[in-house]
């Protein structure tokens, strides 16, 4: 009933190149969002963007941070699975954000960027999940396995 901890470790393994061309687009979402044209119509709209960007970094950040010092491993992978829900929340707060976005020069060059990031994040994160998910459902089925042979 124990993780491999080969798999534990490969299960947060995030593909530097991926997290490098993430982190490099979230920075371009956050100078468009600062320096770039983009605006709204609505008041306020553009300073919740800002937040709602800086907290996705926050989010990224958190999800890829090294989980080595927490001794379980299924306490690892708790706190990843965590930190992922809360940075598909903080994503969903971001797309919200973003709907009242309409306007400026740089605007189709941030819609596009946005979308590009927001599909790549999700594939980082639906991947990492469904590891994370195998190593849990496994546990369960280990335990459920060995309650039916001590009946």
């Amino acid at each position: 009933m124990s993780f491999d901890p080969a798999r534990v470790s490969a299960s947060f393994a995030f593909d530097p190149d991926t997290f490098a061309g993430l982190r490099r687009d979230w920075l371009t979402l956050l100078d468009l969002s600062v320096f770039g044209e983009v605006k709204s119509s609505k008041i306020g709209a553009i300073d919740r963007l800002r937040r709602r960007l800086l907290e996705i970094g926050e989010g990224l950040r958190s999800l890829t941070n090294d989980r080595r010092w927490i001794p379980q491993p299924r306490e690892q992978i708790k706190g990843a699975m965590g930190a992922s829900l809360k940075l598909r929340d903080t994503l969903l707060g971001l797309e919200r954000a973003a709907q009242v976005v309409d306007g400026g020069n740089d605007f189709p060059h941030f819609e596009h960027a946005l979308l590009d990031f927001r599909q790549r994040l999700l594939q980082l994160i639906e991947h990492h999940e469904a590891l994370w998910t195998t190593l849990l459902e496994e546990q369960y089925d280990e335990a459920a396995n060995q309650d039916d042979e001590d009946d």
